[in-house]
């Protein structure tokens, strides 16, 4: 029985798309490092304290993510396209300046972004090695094999994991160097001291010399900020509300999402977008996998989300602090939006 050229093009092309392709799975942790992680006490402490809290990992699962996509196209979210924008014209001089070297991303979803800086690294005839980092196994997958299709010599060892998990078990690059990716404006969910600690990390998995390329949402005009967060569409609505049907799922819960609804807004005090998912009535949640009770009093909320708006001096102040020397900055004309190539500075001792 003969095989015809197109099949068994079909069959090489996918065996060649299996040796490049590695996916680790740091989120089916060993029994130690179960103890370790203990998953969900952060649940447990956010929504027993006052005011109730929830992690912000908790809003990717698959359909999570699928949902963030959707509002990166939104017209009202400027971030994606004007980041996007940034990236297409300067990517060429970001591959220069850093020279062949692995892009580490956090927070990698679909890579779009990403496709740009591979497009300027391959320009330039470097090699290409990828390691995309997310905690939603479906599109992380997805998006390698996609990749995989799209550069024929590129290499993705994608890691389903937090970001603690990932940099701190990121394996020695066999490129020149390395880039830890940062974009989209995440940063802007972190607390100030959950930055410091964060900085730490990606400090940790840094060698003098290699670099971090890093996304910031910068301060701007509030009513621009309040219809980036409360889109026309209800996907940003979804999105949050998503994240009850994640915890039912995933600790046995009887969240009812109809009876809560999405609330966002611009702290001005604190520069920040504030989310929260706000109960219609009083009522009374159990997440039995954890053994938790939680009262709800009519209009009381569980904050979800921060998104901090920056100054671009003060964080090129910051990051110095942190042993980050910033190279270069790129902004948009409008500038909403800051691009920040680092490098790693050697130790003091």
């Amino acid at each position: 029985m003969s095989i015809s050229k197109t099949a068994s093009s079909k069959i090489s092309s996918q065996y060649t798309i299996e040796k490049r392709l590695q996916i680790e799975h740091l989120l089916s942790p060993t029994p130690s490092e179960l103890n370790k992680l203990d998953p969900g006490g952060d649940v447990v402490q956010g929504l027993t304290q006052t005011p109730k809290t929830l992690p912000p990992r908790y809003f990717y699962d698959d359909k999570g993510s699928q949902l963030f996509e959707q509002i990166c196209e939104l017209p009202e979210y400027y971030l994606t396209r004007t980041e996007t924008a940034i990236l297409q014209q300067y990517a060429g001089e970001i591959a220069q300046m850093t020279g062949e070297c692995e892009l580490v991303e956090l927070g990698s979803g679909s890579s779009t972004k990403t496709r740009i800086l591979l497009n300027a690294y391959q320009d330039m005839g470097k090699k290409l090695r990828y390691v995309p980092i997310d905690v939603s196994a479906g599109i992380l997958e997805s998006s390698a094999r996609e990749l995989l299709v799209d550069y024929p010599s590129l290499q993705v060892h994608a890691k389903c994991s937090t970001y603690e998990l990932a940099l701190a078990r990121l394996s020695p690059t066999g490129l020149s160097s390395r880039m830890i990716c940062f974009i989209g404006s995440t940063l802007g969910n972190l607390t100030p001291e959950e930055c410091d600690r964060f900085f730490s990390q990606i400090t940790n998995a840094l060698q003098s010399g290699e670099y971090l390329l890093l996304g910031i949402d910068l301060a701007k005009p509030k009513h621009l900020l309040d219809a980036a967060y409360n889109d026309s569409c209800g996907v940003t609505a979804a999105f949050n509300l998503n994240m009850l049907e994640h915890l039912n799922r995933r600790f046995d819960g009887n969240f009812d999402i109809s009876e809560f609804e999405h609330w966002a807004f611009y702290n001005e005090t604190q520069q920040q977008i504030e989310m929260h998912l706000r109960s219609k009535r009083s009522q009374t949640i159990q997440l039995r996998a954890l053994d938790l009770t939680v009262e709800f009093s009519s209009g009381e909320t569980i904050l979800t989300e921060i998104s901090r708006k920056f100054d671009l001096k003060t964080m090129q102040q910051y990051l110095q602090t942190q042993g980050l020397k910033p190279l270069q900055v790129w902004t948009d004309k409008q500038q909403w939006f800051g691009l920040l190539l680092c490098q790693m500075q050697p130790s003091v001792s």
